[in-house]
């Protein structure tokens, strides 16, 4: 669109020049809603032009309902007003006499007064445009949110933007009960197994949650199925997605590999509750036999 050449207010059949500055936003949003029904391309089903005055009419309520954009349309018109003006005022003999001035005026005091007003024009016309891209632009990022959450997958991965292993991620859970885990302790706990390289904490006020990226497959295999951590409150440790030739180690050995594999949901919530307690009821009877 032509901001140059467009009068948006006309667009939305509202009067244009010092009455349209003074319309407000109810007005125009009310305009707007009139003419968007009136130009609707699902009324104009035998206008090739349908879609394409709709959007200019959106265009146009974009740029009217946006304070700054608007306070430059308006300053842009107040500038081609006055250059009409001065224009219709001026004859053959009036026009002579007004460039005489001009360059006697530009030579002795200040610049022309129309090259001034001209490169004004172009200033605020400059400037409109880019309101006009901020609002396109604006627009495009809501209509995209997905963009969002791949460009944050990419820097929790670490990986520069390469897709990341998920047989190299643990799932670890734990109790919300006596010492919490913080990222820190989580990443001081698996650096027994290997190098790990990132830990993201997802916790909820009863149970606590983390992803553990491991550096290798095998870190992540031999840390797979251990108790570890604080005995009084110890972590569930399972692989995001299990290798096909996943050993499970003799903690959790009553659960098989295949039923693992095809936990998901509530299923999976179920099994990592009855694994926790199985954890809790061994490290009671381990502290029972330190007190004896």
């Amino acid at each position: 669109m032509d901001v140059d050449h467009v009068d948006h207010y006309r667009v939305l059949g509202l009067p244009s020049g010092e009455e349209g500055a003074k319309l407000t936003e109810k007005e125009i949003s009310k305009a707007y809603k009139w003419k968007a029904l009136e130009l609707h391309p699902d009324k104009r089903p035998d206008d090739p032009d349908a879609h394409d005055n709709f959007q200019k009419l959106k265009s146009s309520y974009e740029i009217l309902k946006d304070e700054k954009a608007r306070k430059l349309f308006d300053d842009l018109l107040k500038i081609k007003r006055e250059k009409q003006q001065r224009q219709s005022q001026q004859d053959g003999k009036r026009r002579k006499m007004m460039s005489d001035l001009e360059e006697r005026e530009r030579a002795a005091f200040a610049p022309d007064p129309a090259v001034k007003a001209r490169q004004e024009e172009e200033k605020i016309a400059r400037q409109l445009k880019e309101e006009i891209e901020r609002i396109r632009a604006m627009h495009e990022n809501k209509q995209t949110p997905a963009a969002f959450a791949s460009v944050k997958e990419t820097k929790q991965s670490g990986s520069g933007g390469v897709g990341l292993d998920k047989e190299k991620v643990l799932k670890v859970s734990w109790e919300k009960v006596g010492e919490d885990y913080t990222a820190e302790r989580l990443r001081e706990i698996f650096s027994e197994f290997g190098k790990v390289e990132d830990v993201v904490i997802k916790s909820s006020k009863k149970k606590g949650s983390a992803l553990v990226v491991m550096a290798t497959k095998s870190a992540a295999g031999a840390a797979t199925g251990s108790v570890c951590g604080n005995l009084s409150n110890p972590l569930l440790v399972l692989p995001l997605q299990p290798a096909v030739a996943t050993q499970i180690p003799s903690a959790l050995k009553p659960v098989e590999t295949e039923s693992i594999n095809n936990l998901v949901g509530a299923g999976y919530q179920a099994h990592e509750d009855a694994v926790l307690e199985k954890l809790r009821e061994k490290a009671k009877e381990k502290n029972k036999k330190k007190c004896c």
